[in-house]
């Protein structure tokens, strides 16, 4: 992932910075609860593409 694109980036629900978790591909962003996929080198930031966080992640410190 770009780090200047990320940079840019934020959680189109919170408003949030994102964190990239490379292991998952995806921008994960805690306030929210919510992890945005990234496919093929492109973010998809559409709430109905994400997935909710478990509490262990929105609980997991980055």
């Amino acid at each position: 992932m770009d780090k200047q694109l990320l940079a840019l980036l934020v959680c189109p629900v919170s408003h949030a910075a994102l964190h990239y978790n490379k292991e998952a591909q995806e921008l994960v962003c805690r306030p929210s609860g919510l992890a945005y996929p990234v496919r093929d080198g492109l973010p998809v930031m559409l709430e109905s593409e994400a997935r909710q966080l478990t509490t262990e992640e929105k609980l997991e410190k980055k």
